[in-house]
């Protein structure tokens, strides 16, 4: 009997864990870098600084998060990004206006993450392959065209779309991040769709059996990353006002995979809450300001991201061995 109650209180402390570690990890964050910073880090301008500064990958983290869900990943979300953001601010300049710049975006992102989506599935190509692929493609493709430069914009509608505050206090950038989050968890959550994504990545030959189009579901995964793209491309183009073809986007990818893989998604696929993913980009953010205010030099940054992702990782595998 006594055996019975033990193993019923181990289970609720195993769901309680499964379903809160995450918060429990951010405040414990939170705890930490006040602990080292004092009651400044507690301040509003603070966490609006560490939001803004994740928030474009934060983005393209949570189309990354389904992509992975369905079972694959993509390498070339950082240079999609780039060769996106270079096409709209050309757009903005010969045509002067911003709006047709946005539409430019997404239905660019779109098309190219569609052509990924029908190589990987059509093709029979491992998504980790087809990406890394595309990622030089796209890259050189820019580096080329732009001379190894970057283009600018003076387009001052442009420029408002992430520089504009609201209530003069609050960036749209960041506006734009939780608009993205709950969308994201809305068709993750509350879609046929979303719910197709999970049962593919989970078990795809089940689920093919059961008659759903396996394919379209992972090139429907792969569009919805296209879209997260196109909007992080706007955002950080219109806060910069510009793009380099070298420097830009540069590690997005892997700090995307991040954020996806701290909040919980694991790389097999079929598990993953799109609301922890912002919860990991908030924490990817957190562990930038903790590394800075130990002294870390910057040099070694990556490579305790690196650590912590393969932490993460590891603790996914024990979770679920258990």
């Amino acid at each position: 009997m006594q055996s019975t109650q033990l193993s019923a209180k181990r289970m609720t402390l195993k769901k309680f864990l499964d379903q809160y570690s995450i918060m429990l990890i951010t405040v414990l964050m939170i705890v930490i870098a006040t602990i080292l910073q004092g009651t400044t880090f507690l301040s509003l301008s603070n966490f609006i600084n560490i939001i803004r500064n994740n928030s474009v990958v934060g983005i393209i983290a949570f189309g990354m998060s389904l992509v992975i869900i369905s079972g694959n990943i993509d390498l070339s979300v950082g240079a999609q990004m780039v060769l996106v953001a270079s096409l709209t601010l050309d757009v903005v300049n010969r045509s002067g206006s911003a709006l047709l710049g946005v539409i430019t975006a997404f239905a660019f992102s779109c098309t190219l993450s569609l052509i990924t989506g029908l190589i990987v599935t059509k093709g029979r190509v491992p998504s980790f392959i087809v990406t890394l692929g595309l990622q030089y493609i796209y890259r050189s493709i820019l580096i080329y065209t732009l001379n190894g430069g970057g283009i600018t914009t003076q387009n001052k509608s442009y420029a408002l779309i992430s520089s504009y505050n609201l209530f003069g206090w609050l960036p749209l950038q960041i506006v734009y991040f939780f608009v993205m989050a709950a969308i994201f968890f809305f068709i993750s959550k509350y879609t046929v769709l979303g719910r197709h994504i999970y049962a593919v990545g989970s078990n795809e030959k089940a689920t093919r059996l059961s008659g759903i189009k396996t394919d379209r579901i992972k090139i429907y995964a792969f569009l919805l990353l296209g879209a997260a793209i196109a909007v992080a491309a706007v955002a950080e183009s219109s806060r910069m006002g510009s793009i380099n073809s070298t420097s830009s986007g540069t590690g997005y990818e892997l700090n995307a995979i991040a954020m996806s893989v701290i909040g919980g998604v694991a790389m097999e696929g079929g598990k993953g809450k799109l609301t922890n993913t912002m919860f990991g980009a908030f924490i990817f953010g957190l562990i930038n300001n903790i590394l800075t205010l130990v002294g870390v030099n910057t040099r070694l940054v990556n490579a305790f991201k690196g650590a912590i992702i393969i932490i993460a990782v590891l603790l996914q595998r024990k979770s679920r061995e258990r």
